[in-house]
């Protein structure tokens, strides 16, 4: 073995007693100043970069990917809240919209995504709470892939029909039907959305014979109601009840259990004979796993505020939907709550499960 390699390999009986002490000395320079200088900047290094990473976000544009398609009810309303935000901090945010296969495209594109902030993600009752029951194979995990920053709006679904409909009620439409299994077909904006499973319910509990057609959007649903394509239709009140002020559709009755104030007389499914029934549709944020705490926080805190504003709470409660708060901690319990709510009702229901 050559000095060099005996040096190296730590072998000092063959390596001259001169070499011997330059490596002491090398050794000795490199423990008393080197190694702790190394030290103090690892330790330094983290920390720091962390902490400007949440005080400074957003330094540059933050994609918020939503499961809709453009002028849907989940597009309209996260436009809403995230516009107050780019207004308030001076900032740029950019929806991409990516509908389809019950919210899992544009789940699996949110998960892919880098966990640092600058990719937020629609994702409401269906993609979280519904579809791990509903689906048998699940290109995502709602618990496993995703951090809840915090939930946004609390939304009903409205039953409506053509406005030339000689149906003048619920009870109407659903005897129309029953006298004619099988011979009509209503639609929702694809296949685990709100609009799906709220009309899966009621074909269940009205035991009615229909066939269900699945949309890309709520826009293609009620252009396909209105032209009498389908029968009728369960979509968001927010985009519905526009087309019934102008007299394009006409609503017969809304998913919620009670009354709700904004639409004082449009009944409920339970008034209209069906009883117990109610659909309730909720929308949030999340975020890539293993995204920094600090800055789940710091995005949370800046959508709570928007919620707070009249701005934003007026124009949500026009479109029939009404804003929540709360902290991360709070969106992951109703996530929670709702998946085991959603699983006994899709196997009480007998609903049939999705590839």
């Amino acid at each position: 073995m050559g000095y060099a390699a005996a040096l190296l390999a730590g072998h000092p009986w063959m390596v001259p007693r001169d070499l011997q002490n330059s490596r002491t000395k090398v050794e000795s320079i490199m423990t008393k100043f080197l190694l702790p200088a190394i030290t103090i900047l690892s330790l330094l290094a983290t920390p720091v970069y962390a902490a400007d990473t949440a005080a400074s976000w957003p330094n540059k544009p933050v994609t918020v990917v939503v499961n809709s398609a453009a002028g849907g009810s989940a597009d309209v309303l996260t436009r809403i809240v995230f516009n107050q935000m780019a207004k308030a901090l001076n900032a740029s945010f950019v929806i991409e919209n990516r509908p389809g296969a019950g919210g899992a495209i544009a789940m699996g594109l949110i998960k892919r995504q880098q966990p640092d902030g600058y990719t937020l993600g629609y994702a409401n009752v269906n993609t979280l709470s519904v579809n791990p029951s509903l689906f048998k194979h699940l290109s995502y995990d709602p618990d496993k892939d995703f951090e809840p920053v915090g939930q946004m709006f609390n939304l009903y679904n409205v039953l409506a029909v053509n406005a030339n409909d000689p149906a003048k009620t619920a009870e109407d439409l659903f005897e129309r039907i029953k006298k004619n299994p099988g011979k009509f077909s209503y639609g929702a904006s694809g296949i685990g959305t709100s609009g799906h499973i709220a009309g899966e319910l009621l074909r269940s509990m009205a035991k009615l014979d229909v066939q269900f057609v699945p949309y890309q959007g709520d826009p293609q649903t009620l252009q396909d109601l209105i032209g009498g394509r389908i029968e009728y239709s369960i979509n968001n009140s927010s985009v519905v009840m526009p087309l019934v002020d102008s007299g394009k559709l006409k609503a017969l009755a809304i998913t919620s259990l009670k009354p709700v104030p904004l639409y004082p007389n449009l009944p409920t499914f339970d008034a209209s004979g069906i009883k117990g029934y109610e659909s309730v549709s909720w929308g949030g944020i999340v975020v890539p796993k293993g995204t920094p705490r600090d800055i789940v926080d710091k995005i949370n805190t800046e959508m709570n505020k928007a919620l707070k504003t009249d701005a934003v709470r007026d124009a949500m409660a026009k479109l029939g939907a009404v804003t929540v708060t709360g902290s991360p901690e709070d969106f992951r319990k109703l996530i929670g709550s709702e998946q085991v709510k959603y699983h006994d009702l899709i196997e009480s229901a007998n609903i049939q499960k999705l590839e």
